[in-house]
């Protein structure tokens, strides 16, 4: 797919008065003013990440609440259910909450709903679990926002219930006991953009500070902080930035056992990066939840048994390669499905098939965005009604476009990028139409083709170890602080190129005739193979990547595009 290319502007003064105030590159402090680091406390502040500068939980609108609910259902030794959605930002905020409060009562349980006879979020199933347990509290985590009548069932029931949830709220609150939630009107916390799990973890640093605990009895599950916010892909600035900063190096050199488990399973090398996490620990979290139950993900995250863990860690792999294989069939289906019925003038996608499986259906519809770049949402039937997971394009909020067609749909929820719903069988053609007319209307014109950002455009001798040092400390990655992308004109081609795995190329370029050649590796763009050699030279946009072999380390480039001169 054609991308278009978007240079960012960087103000050049300022950009070299940062870079000699911090002794590097101009290039490197235009990054860096784009970022909103714009002075040398700020940078500082970037580059060496401290857990002090972490907000006062108490900040949270309700913490204090929770903190109290929470404090007196341990001092009372009352049961406490932990509650969490099936996905990885769940699971492992159920791991985090359920292992921290393990070590100050044995009265706790958790639950997980199942996505196929439940549904997302608080489930009258759950409470009515709680209940036979004789329950006097719940914490719900990455959920229960919206669920306005779980609320009510609860304290009904005589359960207290406190909701730690991430997503936006409606209109009305629900009426729990406490309701912590970055994204409520009414809260004045600092950061917005926690994880479930960040949230989660607020509330249990407010536990730390009110006692007076010492934080490493907390810190040391900050690793699956990293992973649910590496996996829910929520923005990499502020807090979120500082506790994924922690839990990566804690990842790197003491893991949880069970993460251990995952990271030998998966065969990932050190040093492990937020891609990694991404790509080859999130999925085989996730997998559990999609095909199966999720908790046999949270069952492995808060083991520490080493043969029970190679077991655990063994079936989700297994599983996980089944929903490899469903993905790939239902991907197919569905992008045949667009090219046969779909007009080429379509704004937008909306497909659906009862024979899809219901835990696939959101993989698929980002999948389909790779080859039909625009807001796409894949529909399934589930206990007689169609639901389905929506993905959108940068630009455009699907959350607030199906705001705009609430009336045909049961539930709904998520954020901008991502979202969830339910509606009647009978509706689906009507919202199809619906949803096909807010796109049309509101959609802006340039977000029909999909951008690649570029930061800065550099000679290839920009390309050495200093430099590199310095980028390698912006990680970790992640949205709006994504990995440097640069990009060199009149690139020239070394010898031939080789073609990997049918797919893939490997080049040697060089942009001057003196220059010592540097080794590109292009995924995805083998089709670009006879251009390349045809050119008497390219544009080259690129990653600075680390390439270490046998002790030996040497820089390369990751290809995100290449363009040709006319």
């Amino acid at each position: 797919m054609d991308k278009k290319w978007d240079l960012s502007e960087i103000n050049e003064p300022q950009a070299k008065s940062l870079g000699a105030q911090l002794n590097i590159h101009p290039t490197l402090g235009g990054l860096l003013i784009n970022r909103g680091i714009t002075d040398f406390e700020k940078a500082r502040s970037f580059f060496r990440p401290s857990l002090d500068t972490l907000h006062d939980p108490f900040l949270m609108k309700d913490m204090g609440l929770a903190v109290n609910r929470l404090s007196d259902a341990l001092a009372r030794n009352e049961s406490i259910l932990i509650y969490g959605d099936y996905d990885v930002d769940g699971t492992t905020s159920v791991a985090l909450m359920y292992s921290f409060l393990k070590n100050h009562t044995e009265n706790i349980r958790f639950y997980i709903p199942d996505r196929y006879t439940e549904g997302y979020g608080i489930s009258e199933k759950g409470i009515e679990y709680a209940a036979s347990i004789d329950c006097q509290l719940i914490i719900a985590l990455d959920c229960g926002i919206r669920a306005l009548n779980m609320a009510d069932l609860s304290k009904k029931k005589g359960i207290d219930l406190i909701i730690c949830d991430h997503h936006i709220p409606g209109s009305i609150l629900p009426k729990a006991y406490a309701v912590l939630d970055p994204k409520r009107k009414d809260c004045r916390y600092p950061f917005k953009e926690l994880s479930g799990c960040g949230v989660g973890f607020k509330l249990l640093q407010g536990f730390c500070l009110q006692h007076t605990l010492d934080l490493g009895s907390l810190f040391k599950y900050l690793d699956l902080v990293a992973v649910s916010i590496a996996s829910d892909i929520v923005p990499m600035v502020g807090e979120n930035r500082i506790l994924a900063y922690f839990g990566m190096q804690k990842i790197n050199s003491q893991p949880l056992k069970s993460l251990q488990a995952l990271i030998d399973i998966a065969g990932i090398k050190a040093p492990i990066s937020v891609s990694d996490v991404v790509f080859y620990i999130g999925p085989r979290i996730n997998a559990a939840g999609r095909l199966r139950h999720a908790h046999e993900s949270v069952d492995l995250l808060i083991n520490e048994d080493p043969v029970q863990l190679k077991d655990f860690a063994q079936r989700l792999n297994e599983v996980n390669k089944k929903r490899q294989n469903i993905d790939q069939t239902i991907t197919e289906e569905a992008l045949r499905t667009i090219h046969e019925e779909l007009p080429e003038t379509a704004k937008s996608t909306v497909l659906f098939n009862p024979k899809w499986h219901k835990g696939i259906v959101g993989i698929v519809a980002s999948r389909c965005i790779e080859h039909y770049f625009r807001p796409t949402i894949i529909l399934t039937e589930s206990n007689g009604v169609a639901t389905g997971s929506a993905r959108s394009i940068e630009g455009f909020d699907i959350h607030a476009a199906l705001g705009k067609c609430a009336d045909l749909l049961l539930q709904y929820g998520g954020h901008a990028f991502a979202a969830g719903m339910s509606l009647a069988l009978n509706n689906v053609d009507l919202f199809k139409e619906r949803f096909e007319e807010i796109v049309k209307n509101t959609i802006p014109p340039d977000s029909e083709r999909p951008k690649l950002i570029v930061d800065a455009q550099v000679p290839l001798d920009f390309i050495h170890f200093k430099n590199f040092n310095i980028l390698d400390q912006m990680t970790p990655f992640g949205p709006q602080n994504m990995q440097p992308v640069f990009v060199t004109e009149h690139v020239k081609l070394v010898g031939s190129p080789k073609i990997i795995k049918e797919k893939h190329l490997k080049l040697q370029v060089k942009q001057g005739d003196t220059e010592v050649p540097i080794e590109a590796i292009a995924f995805g763009l083998g089709g670009l193979e006879a251009s390349i050699l045809a050119a008497e030279s390219f544009r080259m946009a690129y990653h600075i990547d680390l390439n270490e072999f046998r002790g030996r380390k040497r820089l390369q480039l990751i290809v995100k595009d290449i363009k040709f001169y006319n």
